[in-house]
């Protein structure tokens, strides 16, 4: 791989430097990331869309950009996403090089800006009083992609050329989402079995109180502290936007209040969200999390003992949402 990657560090870094090291990066599931250091100690990172790279095992409806739920991978989605954000005058990493015709390597590549370092999650954790400057420039970063409006909802790579999605609305196609995840959970775990009928039931009870709405944010959809990096000058930088949406606010504040801390989450926390999106969207966002760690272990994901724990939680969540015994979100 260092070979490969060589002719494609110094098309984007510079002929004069040579690759020094490569180091693979922990945390992806869909592509390879990794760290190249040049003999200058000049370091980036470069995102590999390789098959042998993407963990999960191929399914129907996979890259249908008209389903916002559907996996996207790709150097389309990347390029789309980034674009968009930058726009918003989000902080995300600089684009060295983008190899779609693979001139310098035989999958599409981009090579962008490296941030050596702890993420956000790191380190609040460590220190959250000196991380609270980054945590309110993050603020500041959702309140401008919340303030965006889009002309309809779906993948920001589909509708940004003029696409849309085959759902009517952000609630109809978060329902399909969930009666997928349900049936994919069903077939590998009994207890999910035992109430799939009061689950279906539900969470059609839930979207059918959902009043209609036809505004559109952007969405990052999996926006935990550990996919945003901090630069030298302590701003945010956000990462893993390959899934960016316009979309209902409230799918964010899901997934920001399952993925965090109570004292992590109230530094984002805004209000005015409604009440029966959010019901229907964590429902939704617990189904998920127990259906695609489920589905990544039916193939050579190597964190095995890590993703079922994530399986595990989140299917219990959702089982508390049918049984009366209700849980803290975030718990």
């Amino acid at each position: 791989m260092r070979d490969k990657l060589a002719e494609a560090a110094r098309a984007a870094l510079g002929s004069g430097r040579k690759l020094e090291a490569v180091e693979r990066l922990t945390g992806g599931t869909t592509k390879g990331v990794y760290r190249l250091t040049m003999d200058d100690a000049k370091t980036a990172v470069a995102y590999l869309w390789e098959k042998s790279e993407n963990y999960w095992p191929v399914a129907e409806g996979d890259g249908d950009l008209t389903d916002p739920f559907s996996p996207g991978v790709g150097l389309d989605l990347f390029e789309a996403s980034h674009a968009r954000l930058a726009s918003l005058g989000l902080r995300v990493p600089e684009v060295y090089l983008i190899d779609r015709d693979r001139t310098h390597y035989p999958a599409d590549l981009a090579i962008v800006e490296d941030f050596p370092g702890e993420d956000l999650m790191d380190f609040f954790n460590r220190d959250p009083r000196a991380a609270e400057p980054t945590m309110a420039r993050l603020a500041d970063a959702l309140a401008a992609m919340r303030s965006h409006r889009a002309p309809t909802f779906g993948k920001v790579a589909q509708i940004d050329k003029g696409g849309s999605s085959r759902a009517a609305s952000c609630e109809e196609a978060a329902l399909e989402f969930a009666l997928r995840c349900l049936a994919e959970a069903v077939s590998r775990d009994r207890r999910i079995a035992d109430a799939q009928g009061r689950l279906e039931e539900r969470l059609r009870e839930l979207a059918a109180s959902v009043e209609p709405r036809a505004e559109y944010s952007v969405v990052h959809g999996e926006l935990g502290l550990d996919h945003v990096l901090v630069d030298r000058d302590g701003n945010p930088v956000v990462i893993d936007f390959e899934e960016l949406l316009y979309f209902d606010v409230e799918w964010e504040h899901v997934f920001l209040r399952l993925r965090h801390s109570e004292a992590q989450y109230r530094r984002l926390a805004v209000e005015d969200l409604d009440e029966d999106r959010l019901a229907l969207y964590r429902l939704t966002q617990h189904l998920s999390l127990t259906a695609g760690p489920l589905r990544l272990l039916d193939g050579d994901f190597p964190d095995r003992a890590f993703m079922q724990g994530i399986a595990e939680h989140h299917l219990n969540q959702a089982l508390a949402l049918v049984s009366g015994c209700e849980k803290a979100l975030g718990a």
